[in-house]
């Protein structure tokens, strides 16, 4: 089995649809991912554990509302982190995601990809992984 370049997780299961468009474009290029659920507000240890254990060059983080997952990731890690907002079915669409998400603190870089578009999110770390060669 080839070594997990790309880690995705999710923040919650309604956020699947999203990660799905990200492992479709991994999977039509070849890339070797693993995708996660796990919430950085319900299961913080967990999320740590994994973070720092993981050999994935490049994460991408989906997450909704707070959105907070991926500026907890990228405080984990000096790999690269993608924040893939999600719009679920609310009133600000995603707004308040893409704010979250693209507001990192200095010293917590979290790249950001439009609301749901989890493919580019899989262009962007692929991209990422190009220049790792």
């Amino acid at each position: 089995m080839p070594s997990i370049l790309v880690s995705i997780i999710m923040g919650s299961e309604s956020d699947k649809d999203v990660a799905v468009k990200a492992e479709d474009a991994l999977k039509e290029r070849g890339v070797a991912f693993e995708a996660r659920v796990i919430s950085a507000h319900r299961q913080p240890e967990e999320l740590a554990r994994y973070v720092k254990g993981s050999l994935a060059k490049v994460f991408i983080c989906i997450a909704g509302l707070a959105a907070a997952l991926p500026g907890v990731v990228a405080s984990l890690t000096d790999k690269p982190v993608i924040g893939v907002p999600c719009s679920g079915n609310r009133s600000l669409g995603g707004i308040d995601a893409l704010f979250s998400i693209v507001q990192m603190p200095p010293g917590v870089p979290v790249a950001a990809v439009g609301i749901d578009n989890g493919k580019n999110a899989a262009m962007l770390a692929m991209r990422i992984l190009d220049l790792l060669k």
